[in-house]
């Protein structure tokens, strides 16, 4: 949205009306000239802005992708340790209940014989 310039009438009697008229289109053209300028820097820079934006967040993916992996991995590791100590206690506790359930039928046999 080109803002206009315009000058006072004061100033139109003075320089006279084309000599007014071409300084403010020459006014017109370095606005025009600049907000180009501006806008294409702006969009430089947005350009640079976004890669940047781009680079760090693929690098976020990956940093939490290799934590997630090794979290995972710790996980499944205690989780097979403690699956492993569950078992190893199941075991235990069966021996220990078939063992005192033998001896049992073992001595009431030896009892009644």
């Amino acid at each position: 949205m080109p803002v206009t310039a315009r000058l006072s009438k004061a100033f139109y009697d003075k320089l006279g009306e084309q000599v007014a008229n071409e300084l403010v289109d020459w006014f017109n053209q370095v606005d025009l000239t600049y907000r180009t300028e501006l806008r294409e820097l702006n969009e430089l820079n947005f350009a640079r802005f976004d890669a940047k934006v781009g680079e760090r967040l693929a690098e976020l993916r990956s940093d939490l992708r290799t934590e997630l992996h090794t979290e995972l991995a710790k996980l499944r590791s205690e989780f097979a340790d403690h699956l492993r100590d569950t078992k190893v206690s199941l075991v235990r506790w069966m021996f220990t209940f078939w063992i005192g359930t033998a001896l049992a039928v073992a001595g009431s046999r030896l009892v009644l014989q």
